[in-house]
């Protein structure tokens, strides 16, 4: 949830353009640095910055765009945990491999499709209230 609040700052700060691009182009380094960069990881953080850019310009880099586009930006990790409902059976494999003992079927178990929905939903409450306590703390300037 740390991406909502740097985005939300961002956002306040800078009234313009490429802002979600910079920071989601730091999210790109930064994969590429740990030697972790691959298409699940960085496509989504790509689709994420172009929507968040998007939504900031339709809404004439208001507050409630950038609320909007903080929400976005939230799920910026979306590759991660994604591939636990999109792409189950690597993220399986994943598991056995590099997990310990039982942990795959525990995550398979625990991570039915319908969660899926209940994730984002729970996600998108989350950056919310992510934000507005990040406005509070930072005073931003509207």
């Amino acid at each position: 949830m740390i991406v909502t609040g740097v985005a939300a700052k961002a956002f306040d700060k800078i009234r313009a353009f490429g802002v979600a691009c910079c920071l989601s182009l730091g999210m790109l380094v930064a994969f590429f640095a740990m030697q972790d960069a691959n298409l699940w990881h960085c496509l989504p953080v790509i689709i994420i910055a172009v929507l968040a850019e998007i939504v900031r310009l339709a809404f004439k880099y208001n507050t409630t765009g950038d609320l909007i586009a903080s929400v976005i930006m939230s799920f910026s990790t979306f590759g991660y945990y994604g591939q636990i409902w999109f792409n189950r059976d690597y993220t399986y494999e994943c598991a056995v491999e590099e997990m310990p003992a039982g942990y795959a079927d525990t995550l398979m178990n625990c991570s039915p499709s319908w969660a899926f929905p209940l994730v984002i939903i729970i996600g998108i409450v989350l950056a919310v209230v992510n934000y507005n306590i990040t406005k509070k703390l930072f005073r931003f300037e509207q």
